[in-house]
């Protein structure tokens, strides 16, 4: 089995990662980069060459930095099949047209798309069997393991072991792990930065501006915060849908969720800004309703927080960097004791980490020694 980091590997964005083996060549996740919009480096580094040989596209889950390139990919010569579960392909068509272009989204509409099921053996490519299961991510996402007959690869996606929204089921063993290393080494717990959140809505009643993806931390933010939250334009119906998606999230969430949806209230872009934290989308205020509001925060001097990855030159970073926004990670993804504990679950003889930046990667690499924190993007490894 061979594998081409394509992008992902030592940098955090456009996840894409090549499997070759025994007749089937299967790409996982198609991302694209924020922070090097308009360059190169935005899209995933394959060639056309490269895309055109591909049996397939898998993507984990509707999140810009997996699926934000599928319209790029078949402008760039992929003809192959495209596989994802039905409530990330519901997302995906919206994230091409905000990270790429209308057109893309056409493209990627005019495709056929297959819908991937949850559970073993769930689809084969060539000679390879994928076997998937709910990533605890976001509705829809999804982690997956690669076997060809004689090397399992177990590809985390995005995973999030113990979040109090989502749904995710146990991972399988592999012969190679790929780990969700967004965090790194950081090390605090879900609840302790879920407090800090809350602590800091409350102390601004005066109302603030909360960016979030549009669906999967939009989810993890209502739950905590419902009582104090207002509603931008969009978010109401993006809430719904992952509630009303009840398979993908954890027992006995849906109901509350729900009936807390029916008392939250909404607003507008133009309207003065409610007593209240205001969910908008995108989480960067590079698309969406965020964008906006963001501007009218950075005239007012209205709070902003920001709870998720904030990629260099976004309105998000711009306004971080001048101390107008401050920054509360939620974790949606692993932290160091989780990964750890998913490592030490695995007998895999070769670890590698995504969506994590060189120097977090090699501190993270300290805590868990059969991490390979040389792997970078545009590597190709090859697994006896």
């Amino acid at each position: 089995m061979r594998l081409a980091l394509h992008g992902g590997f030592g940098e955090k964005g456009r996840t894409s990662l090549g499997v070759d083996a025994r007749g089937g060549r299967v790409l996982l996740d198609a991302g694209v980069m924020t922070s090097a919009r308009g360059t190169p480096d935005y899209w995933p580094a394959i060639p056309p060459e490269a895309l055109r040989a591909l049996d397939a596209i898998v993507v984990t889950h509707a999140h810009e930095d997996h699926a934000g390139a599928l319209g790029w990919c078949l402008a760039n010569g992929f003809a192959g099949r495209i596989l994802m579960s039905g409530a990330a392909r519901a997302g995906c068509e919206d994230i091409v047209a905000a990270y790429d272009s209308p057109d893309a989204a056409r493209k990627l509409r005019a495709a056929r798309i297959e819908e991937l099921p949850v559970g073993a053996d769930a689809a084969e490519v060539g000679a390879l069997r994928l076997s998937t299961g709910r990533s605890g991510h976001i509705s829809g996402g999804l982690w997956c393991l690669v076997d060809d007959g004689s090397t399992r690869l177990l590809y985390c996606g995005d995973v999030v072991p113990a979040s109090p929204v989502f749904a995710m089921d146990p991972l399988p063993d592999g012969d190679a792990l790929i780990l969700d290393a967004s965090y790194g080494d950081d090390a605090t717990s879900a609840p302790a930065r879920a407090a800090e959140i809350a602590g800091w809505v409350r102390a601004h009643p005066q109302g603030s501006i909360l960016p979030t993806p549009l669906f999967g931390r939009s989810l993890e933010l209502f739950a905590l915060l419902r009582e104090h939250l207002a509603l931008a334009p969009g978010m109401r119906e993006a809430l719904a849908a992952q509630i009303d998606a009840a398979e993908w999230l954890a027992r006995g969430v849906a109901d509350r969720l729900r009936s807390a949806l029916a008392r939250t209230p909404s607003c507008g872009t133009n309207e003065p800004l409610p007593r209240a934290a205001i969910l908008c989308d995108d989480g960067m205020g590079m698309s969406g309703p965020s964008r906006e509001l963001l501007e009218v925060a950075a005239r007012n001097g209205h709070p902003v927080l920001l709870t998720g990855h904030v990629p260099d030159a976004s309105p998000a970073h711009r306004l971080l960097e001048s101390g107008a926004a401050q920054w509360i990670r939620l974790p949606t993804h692993p932290t160091l004791a989780q990964n750890l504990a998913i490592a030490a679950a695995s007998r895999a003889r070769l670890v590698l980490g995504h969506s994590c930046e060189r120097d977090a990667l090699a501190r993270l690499a300290r805590h868990l020694p059969r991490l390979d924190a040389d792997a970078m993007t545009g590597a190709v490894l090859e697994l006896d």
